[in-house]
């Protein structure tokens, strides 16, 4: 997926826990851990942002683009 969560590198920036985190925001360690694999498939904004508030970062600190080198054909 071209999508990266840095979410783990940014905890570790912080000397944050998940747990810690998870408590912080209100949402479950199993939801946070899902989104910090990168295995989550949206996020809701308010989510992002009481992330971004907790981590003191900006959306763009915890979401990253990178070309998977697959190319989509548009129809024709």
């Amino acid at each position: 997926m071209p999508i990266e969560v840095k979410l783990d590198d940014i905890l570790h920036d912080r000397r944050m826990t998940l747990t810690e985190l998870a408590d912080r925001v209100g949402l479950t360690l199993a939801n946070l851990s899902i989104l910090k694999t990168g295995k989550a498939k949206a996020i809701r904004f308010s989510t992002l942002e009481a992330i971004c508030r907790e981590l003191d970062c900006q959306p763009g600190d915890l979401l990253g683009y990178e070309e998977s080198g697959e190319t989509v054909e548009a129809a024709e």
